[in-house]
């Protein structure tokens, strides 16, 4: 009944605030002490269900940093920006987020989860801008601290999930080197990430593959075929994208696995070093996949020995 449910939710909240509290990270980062443009007046808002938080209404974004305590013989480490996905309406922050940091930081890797401004809830004119800012900053920031945060400046790259791996390839794809004319500092810092890591990605907004649920609530109703091109990441890719590693099911309904092979197809044609993996079953929103009897459980590995063969990381 209600009540049984209402205190079931009570019990699960008080549960993931109290890890929270347990395993708290080292830093909340904003993105923008200088004030936010594109803001705003939404309140606050989280929601629990039994994967952890789910952020949907995010006034004030954030990088939540994780530091590796692992050293490797004075070498600077490698640090990557977690993306959560949740369809562009919400942020499953623990499931693809946080648990995904402790599991990079237990292979020497720094990361950071991005707690991003969620575009369904935004206004219009600035829907489509807000995610991008915000992980464009986010890349800005991690590589202008990462002297002081014993990171090495050329091993920082990205990670998302679904909607999450629509953002890690539009940052991937709409990079900049760093905007020179700005009045802002840290804006001169370049935005581009040097390797990213895509798992059950939206990359196209075009019919027929594309996730239509993530593609409304970025780009609104009815969107004009500029901004549809716009954000369609695997006919963005350039010279300069960084490389990448892809990862879906077959059986994939929600986001089929096309979005994957499209975008691997286009690095191909700029020669760009990329290796896609497609298990044959699975449903969409795995995460890490810990306590999953599939296969695809097996993507955190294959991914670790990828970083290993590209020489982000140290065998």
């Amino acid at each position: 009944n209600k009540t049984n449910q209402m205190k079931y939710l009570f019990i699960l909240k008080i549960y993931f605030l109290s890890i929270f509290f347990t395993t708290a990270q080292e830093k909340i980062i904003s993105l923008y002490p200088e004030g936010v443009t594109c803001g705003n007046n939404l309140k606050e808002d989280v929601e629990y269900d039994s994967s952890g938080r789910i952020f949907k209404k995010v006034v004030n974004p954030e990088i939540w940093y994780y530091p590796s305590l692992k050293t490797s013989k004075n070498i600077k480490k490698a640090a990557v920006l977690v993306i959560p996905g949740g369809g562009y309406k919400g942020l499953w922050f623990d499931k693809e987020g946080v648990d995904v940091a402790k599991w990079l930081n237990s292979l020497g890797i720094s990361a950071f989860v991005l707690k991003h401004r969620v575009p369904f809830w935004e206004s219009n004119d600035c829907r489509s801008k807000v995610a991008l800012l915000d992980a464009q900053r986010a890349m800005r920031i991690i590589r202008a601290n990462s002297d002081k945060w014993d990171i090495n400046r050329n091993k920082i790259g990205v990670l998302g999930f679904s909607a999450g791996g629509h953002l890690t390839s539009t940052l991937s794809t709409h990079h900049d080197n760093g905007l020179e004319l700005s009045k802002i500092e840290i804006d001169k810092t370049s935005s581009r990430p040097d390797y990213s890591i895509l798992v059950y990605p939206v990359i196209t907004m075009k019919p027929p593959y594309a996730h239509m649920g993530s593609r409304k609530n970025l780009l609104g109703e009815i969107p004009n075929e500029e901004h549809v091109t716009y954000f369609s990441n695997e006919l963005q890719v350039r010279e300069d994208t960084p490389p990448a590693i892809l990862f879906h099911t077959d059986q994939d309904k929600g986001v089929p696995a096309e979005n994957s092979i499209k975008y691997y197809l286009s690095l191909r044609k700029y020669n760009i070093p990329a290796e896609l993996h497609i298990w044959q079953s699975g449903a969409h929103g795995l995460g890490l996949a810990k306590e999953n009897g599939l296969p695809f459980k097996n993507w955190p590995k294959t991914c670790e020995q990828w970083m290993i063969d590209s020489g982000i990381i140290d065998q």
